[in-house]
């Protein structure tokens, strides 16, 4: 599918994965809509053909507004890329006491249900654009996790939300097939996001260490180089691509 001269949204656009990707559509000669929370905004670099969008996508409004704007660009809506979420570790049981209900749930919403109300509302407007060759729309690539697979200790919330996302690609591509938009889905490893930015180089080269091959951490222009690729290849479709170097987490 072309990314010329169409508009493309991506979530948590401001910084790591969605930042990368936004750039890298950008690049591609979309008009990039990166949604984020204002704070995540500004601190946001100035890129040519991104437009920031102050956005809660658990905000069924806001992200309504948000996608007009994007669909109202005056080039047809093909793109979605759902980078947002939150990633905080806590036990089921610890020394001090029981998982947080109210943590929980907030990852699950975050994660889970502000991606799916990100596809639901795009989908809707790029459902209302004129298909191309074999009827094809416009597709929706969202992020999940090797810890939907293994989750480690500690995380239990964000795997159980990002095995949503994985759970939810199937059957989304075909909900939306009749549409021509395709569902896909990027599980990644350990990437070199603004999250590892605070941790020491030895807690970093252990993490490397533990990728069988390239023994380094995935860079998110990596993320984006794939993210890219689905794109241009008209023929994936309700799939999850892991992108870990072939990485199986251990417990801890």
């Amino acid at each position: 599918m072309r990314i010329t001269d169409t508009a493309a949204i991506v979530t948590g656009g401001a910084s790591g994965l969605g930042g990368a990707t936004a750039k890298a559509l950008a690049e591609r000669g979309a008009r990039v809509f990166a949604f984020d929370l204002p704070a995540g905004i500004e601190k946001a670099p100035e890129v040519d053909g991104v437009t920031y969008v102050g956005t809660d996508v658990t905000d069924p409004e806001q992200v309504k507004a948000a996608v007009e704007q994007a669909a109202g660009a005056g080039v047809p809506l093909r793109t979605v890329v759902n980078c947002a979420g939150i990633g905080p570790s806590a036990r089921i049981l610890s020394r001090k006491g029981t998982h947080d209900l109210g943590l929980f749930k907030k990852v699950i919403e975050v994660n889970l249900i502000g991606t799916f109300n990100v596809i639901t509302l795009a989908a809707e407007a790029i459902a209302q654009t004129e298909p191309l060759e074999h009827d094809a729309r416009g597709v929706i690539i969202n992020t999940a996790s090797v810890a939907a697979f293994d989750g480690q200790i500690g995380q239990v919330a964000y795997s159980a939300s990002k095995g949503g996302v994985v759970g939810l690609t199937l059957p989304a591509a075909r909900d939306l097939a009749s549409q021509g938009i395709r569902v896909m889905t990027i599980a990644p490893g350990i990437v070199d996001t603004p999250m590892l930015a605070t941790v020491s180089e030895e807690f970093r080269a252990g993490l490397a260490a533990g990728v069988p091959f390239p023994k380094r951490l995935a860079r998110p222009d990596e993320y984006a180089q794939l993210a890219l690729s689905i794109i241009d290849h008209d023929y994936l479709n309700g799939e999850v691509i892991r992108m870990d170097g072939s990485l199986r987490m251990a417990p801890r």
